[in-house]
């Protein structure tokens, strides 16, 4: 038979009522004829509290154990599930990654898949399962410990097993109906958009937009996976959700498809560091090593051999690139007179594949936070986007404005 993978995240699958919601629409896709493989994440607000219990015990934790407890919440969703389909005389079992086995790198806590054997799961079909709920989020590494994808990870374990079962479809349920043009609860006028590009999809992900996990667009992308977002509050399927696909399926898109933005950001800036040749491998590759996610960059003109560096990076590895500087510094690798860190900044960017064709976009992105009073400190450009960085307070100001000034809530 086909196969289908359905995706249900925490707000999905909070409470026994929606796990019996969701199991409802697993049962009609088992009824028109589909294999399905259901991925489900923790219960709403599970996972953090046992990312909360980590933190009070061991504030620099070891990452092995670290998974090893937080990987349990999907453990329990997909237990569950599969109980409230077996109510539902739908014939159906739960499965840990370890049992799959989902095969991910050591890196605990941000493993990447590296295969997903499709033996065991297939066996069972044909002994006549109907559906394999599988814990999203987890996985097994050589050592035999179980390790997680990092936060969000049930989108990339979806999209990977779409693409490991050749699934007609990934469909990701959560609990907006589609991808917006922006947060809605930011600027009323966000438009729910029937149809995005993968790039476009990508970078809105990997810039803030909480919909879906970068990597999982990424593996979409990879593999030609069709991927639907829906809501698992909407009772009308057919027809809703927005379609990540490729560009060539879109007849007709705006200049700028949306606006995304990350309050969770931090700029550290290095003073007085040397100007010399190789200085931002040494700077950079210590932060790496200590799995510190710099994004923006910007170094400084330099002045009698000296210079200052700026980057950016999420503001709950500010201390971990703290301790690497610190750590560097020490071991004479780089010198820096002092390590300033501001942590009220925010991350607002525009996406969109027209602006390959069509010049002056990041001009009026920039008039326009101009005329709202809002001063850039760090830009950052690609292809298809402009980032800025800017105080945290005007965040919701520069998130509106730009809109508006895009007209995003008009169709193309």
């Amino acid at each position: 038979m086909p196969v289908l993978v359905m995706k249900f995240g925490g707000t999905s699958v909070a409470t026994l009522d929606r796990i019996r919601r969701a199991a409802k629409r697993v049962g009609v896709e088992v009824a028109n004829g589909y294999d399905v493989i259901v991925i489900v994440s923790a219960m709403s607000g599970e996972t953090n509290k046992l990312v909360g219990f980590v933190d009070e015990t061991s504030p620099l934790y070891d990452a092995r154990e670290y998974d090893a407890v937080v990987s349990s919440g999907e453990n329990v969703t997909a237990g569950l599930m599969a109980l409230t389909l077996q109510e539902m005389d739908v014939p159906a079992r739960s499965w840990q990654g370890w049992q799959v086995p989902v095969k991910t790198t050591s890196a605990h806590a941000n493993a990447r898949i590296e295969e997903i054997p499709t033996e065991n799961i297939t066996a069972k079909f044909a002994e006549g399962m109907r559906v394999a709920v599988v814990a999203g989020f987890q996985g097994l590494s050589d050592e035999n410990r179980i390790t997680t994808l990092g936060r969000g990870g049930s989108d990339t374990t979806a999209v990977a097993f779409a693409a490991a079962f050749g699934a007609d479809r990934c469909d990701i349920y959560t609990d907006v109906d589609g991808v917006y043009t922006t947060d809605p609860r930011v600027t009323s006028k966000a438009r729910k958009l029937d149809r995005i590009a993968f790039e476009e999809m990508l970078e809105l992900a990997s810039l803030g937009a909480k919909v879906l996990q970068t990597r999982s667009v990424e593996l979409a992308m990879r593999y030609k996976v069709p991927l639907r977002v829906l809501s698992s509050f909407d009772e009308q399927t057919d027809e809703a959700g927005t379609l990540v696909c490729a560009e060539e399926e879109i007849m007709e898109s705006n200049i700028v498809a949306g606006v995304a933005f990350s309050r969770d950001e931090a700029k550290m800036t290095l003073i007085s560091v040397a100007d010399r040749p190789g200085i931002a491998a040494a700077i950079f590759g210590p932060l790496a090593e200590a799995g510190v996610n710099v994004d923006m960059i910007v170094q400084n003109i330099s002045e009698e051999g000296r210079t200052d560096m700026t980057f950016s990076c999420p503001i709950n590895q500010v201390k971990r690139a703290q301790q690497a500087m610190d750590k560097a510094k020490a071991s004479g690798e780089i010198n820096f007179h002092d390590l300033v860190a501001d942590e009220n900044v925010a991350k607002v960017s525009i996406v969109g594949i027209g602006m390959r064709s069509h010049a002056g976009v990041a001009a009026k992105m920039f008039a326009v936070l101009r005329d709202e009073g809002v001063n850039i400190k760090v830009i950052t450009t690609s292809e298809i986007k402009v980032s800025v960085l800017i105080d945290r307070k005007y965040m919701e100001l520069a998130v509106q404005s730009l809109h508006d000034a895009f007209e995003l809530e008009k169709a193309a």
